[in-house]
């Protein structure tokens, strides 16, 4: 089996690729952009494919793993997209974090020409992604699920089918809208906590005492002390995810509060020139927006 692959220079799509890579099947890529985070696939034989169309051509399943919504639709479907002349019984897989109603298109397009399309948004970090320990949710068509499913293995140790095409993308947005306002109050209580004159520190401490210890409070609680390395996942790109959610939730009629106070949450963060950094930063925006220093108060 002959894997395309999509976003190989990623913080994620760099181990996914790797991985595949070493579990036997052969790899071809696109470079979005150039990079050196590819020299090991190509020293291990991967081939660089001259853009999507040819992917699609040549591949029997090519995995995607980009930014948005729109960079994917134009992978698939722009112009020299893997749908241009694709290769009879091509399945697709979309790793990225993108709206459900996107996805949707995409696979009724793709199956106008005979590709199958399957959704299977990831969970956990780079690291996971370098060491083949992802969690994956997988929407679509069962027959399309399993034909792909070795190559789902390659990257990820737990896989969970969530229904139809699009519904691991909704699952996605509702698991990251979540975890983004936890984050969000995280913050806003150091915040709080430094305006009221404490150590915000012992937010973190005593909430490590019950049911709330977990390691994503954890990771909040350490950017106290400047640590920022328990979530590799940019601002702007929790925003993106947050704001899929919300005009989802909007498009099924949800009354949905906590989700755009995430959204404006991490808005704020991005405005201020967080945009770029990891969520655990949004510490230093909700300081930085209430004018509090995080440090322990001076005796």
């Amino acid at each position: 089996m002959r894997v395309g692959f999509v976003g190989a220079t990623g913080l994620m799509g760099h181990g996914m690729a790797k991985n595949i890579q070493a579990k036997g099947f052969e790899l071809s890529y696109t470079l979005r952009s150039e990079s050196d985070r590819v020299e090991d696939l190509d020293a291990a034989g991967a081939t660089r494919a001259e853009g999507y169309a040819e992917l699609g051509r040549t591949c029997d399943v090519v995995v995607i793993c980009v930014t948005s919504s729109a960079d994917v639709e134009a992978v698939v479907a722009g112009e020299g997209g893997l749908l241009t002349e694709p290769r009879a019984g091509l399945v697709i897989v979309d790793t990225t974090t993108a709206e459900p109603s996107s996805t949707r298109l995409l696979a009724s397009r793709a199956a106008e020409v005979g590709v199958g399309y399957v959704d299977a948004p990831l969970t956990k970090g780079p690291a996971q992604a370098e060491a083949g320990e992802l969690n994956t949710m997988v929407g679509g068509e069962d027959a399309h699920i399993d034909s792909v499913m070795p190559v789902l293995q390659a990257f990820s140790a737990y896989q969970l089918r969530t229904g139809p095409v699009g519904t691991a993308h909704t699952l996605k947005l509702i698991n990251n809208t979540i975890i983004q306002a936890f984050c969000a109050a995280m913050a806003e209580g150091f915040a709080v906590a430094a305006g009221a004159e404490m150590d915000p520190r012992l937010v973190h401490e005593i909430l490590s005492q019950g049911g709330m210890n977990a390691p994503i409070m954890h990771t909040m609680g350490n950017a106290l002390d400047g640590d920022y390395s328990g979530m590799e996942f940019y601002i702007d790109n929790a925003r993106k995810d947050v704001r899929y959610y919300t005009r989802l939730a909007g498009d099924l009629g949800t009354v949905a509060p906590l989700g755009n106070a995430a959204h404006q949450a991490l808005s704020a963060a991005s405005k201020l020139g967080y945009g770029q950094k990891f969520v655990p930063e949004l510490v230093n925006a909700a300081a930085e927006l209430n004018g509090v220093e995080l440090g322990a108060p001076e005796e």
